[in-house]
């Protein structure tokens, strides 16, 4: 049977429907998940249409998932990082949900006071257990979404729930319906969407939920979760790892419009941000984030990368203030005590940092040859050296000029005696068998000490 698609207006072969298929067995993948070898990538070389939705946003998990990594956030805490939020993703709200747990009552408290700041965004959402009294309390707290979880995989069908397929989709779809009944926006975190049957249970499972959905009269979200980092952006790659083909899949075949699918992944195999990036390019409207990153194991997807992402691929900000990134992570160091490792990209201290000489000597004659972008611009950090054995007099010289905030015209080059004499000294201490960076400190006493000859 031909149709007309909605989305590229031809005629195209009405899409397959797929029934659930209900294994006595789990399938669990062992030729590319023998847990006693890294994980293997499969090719199929089938390719899907790149789909970029309309409108596309980032989504947060930093006081849901984030907080299950760390120690656990005061109420002050979270509303100060909220606020932060907010300033960062702009009017246009796309930073455009915050998800909450709301099982005690200090995750209560932090909500209503979230709440109170009236702020039209992130959205406030939450997190439950697939409990009627949950449903009711997240209605009664006037909160119109939450997360359910929804594990899709044969590891957790089978091992973890101790239930088949059709059971475990039975009891899934009696959750929703407990949602709908609560008027409550359920969205439903596909868990271990990378090492699901993907045919087999996940489509046919979304068509009973879109099903549900329709007869119900409210939306229900998607949320295809990358639990364990396997996800892979690569063209051809085959399923479950496929993160287009899984995005191409769940609209394809289970009919999910782009503004109801989300993609949630983690850094397992460094691919969180590039998996993000792809499943926005094939049709997810929103990605789910957390700040810094912080999640289970190596963590979420950084929410501050995938501001830059988004920049990319619209060509601007559209309202975002990235010099609030720096805001947030100087609150983590400073008040919340969390050490951010210094190489990492955006927050870091030494992020935009050069300590060899011949990049120092770039950044003397033109900062923008050795920094990636105007970053005293976009995120109210410029370009610095540290001093160390290989920084050279160019390094130096450029860490004179920083630190005194010399414009063109009174900047010190790398030939004046004073660069010359504080690099002897320098190169003094590392003769005398020092191994630690020069410290800010030392190098504006001893700049002192030669202004004054």
């Amino acid at each position: 049977m031909l149709e007309i698609s909605n989305k590229t207006n031809l005629l195209e072969q009405a899409s397959y429907k797929y029934s659930l298929q209900d294994v006595k067995e789990p399938e669990l993948y062992r030729e590319m998940y023998n847990y006693d070898d890294a994980p293997k990538l499969a090719f199929n070389y089938r390719r899907v249409p790149m789909n970029m939705p309309e409108d596309v946003w980032i989504t947060d998990t930093t006081f849901r998932d984030g907080q299950q990594a760390m120690a656990p956030y005061s109420v002050q805490q979270i509303v100060d990082l909220f606020k932060l939020m907010s300033r960062l993703g702009g009017p246009y709200g796309l930073i455009r949900q915050s998800e909450f747990f709301i099982y005690t009552k200090k995750d209560r408290e932090a909500v209503e006071k979230c709440m109170e700041l009236g702020l039209r965004f992130p959205q406030i959402t939450t997190w439950i257990r697939a409990k009627k009294e949950d449903f009711k309390l997240v209605k009664d707290m006037g909160i119109e979404e939450t997360g359910i979880l929804v594990s899709c995989s044969d590891y957790h069908i089978f091992k973890k729930m101790n239930m088949t397929r059709k059971q475990a989709m039975e009891y899934y779809l009696e959750t929703i319906r407990m949602a709908f009944e609560a008027g409550v926006v359920p969205r439903c975190h596909l868990e271990d969407i990378t090492r699901a049957d993907f045919y087999g249970f996940v489509v046919p499972f979304v068509n009973e939920i879109m099903k549900l959905s329709k007869e119900a009269g409210i939306p229900v979200k998607i949320r295809a979760c990358d639990t364990m980092g396997y996800g892979v952006p690569y063209t051809g790659a085959a399923l479950p790892r496929s993160v287009s083909g899984i995005i191409y899949g769940l609209q394809h075949y289970s009919g999910v419009p782009s503004e109801m699918l989300e993609w949630h992944g983690h850094n397992d195999f460094y691919h969180a941000v590039s998996n993000a990036t792809t499943a926005w390019l094939y049709g997810a409207s929103a990605v789910n984030c957390s700040l810094l990153g912080i999640g289970e194991r190596t963590g979420n997807i950084p929410l501050e990368a995938m501001v830059f992402e988004y920049a990319s691929l619209r060509g601007s900000m559209d309202g975002m203030d990235p010099t609030v990134i720096t805001e947030i992570a100087r609150y983590f160091e400073d008040e919340i005590g969390y050490e951010i490792p210094p190489r990492t990209p955006f927050v870091g201290e030494d992020f935009n940092m050069t300590k060899a000489g011949i990049h120092a000597d770039g950044l003397l004659k033109d900062e923008e040859i050795y920094t990636i972008f105007n970053t005293k611009k976009l995120l109210n950090r410029k370009a610095g050296v540290t001093i160390s054995e290989t920084s050279g007099l160019a390094g130096i010289a450029y860490w004179i000029n920083e630190h005194l905030d010399l414009g063109p015209g009174e900047e010190f080059s790398k030939n004046d005696p004073i660069v010359v004499r504080i690099k002897e000294w320098v190169d003094s201490e590392y003769d005398k068998g020092r191994t630690t960076n020069i410290s800010n400190r030392e190098l504006r006493q001893k700049l002192k000490e030669e202004l004054k000859k």
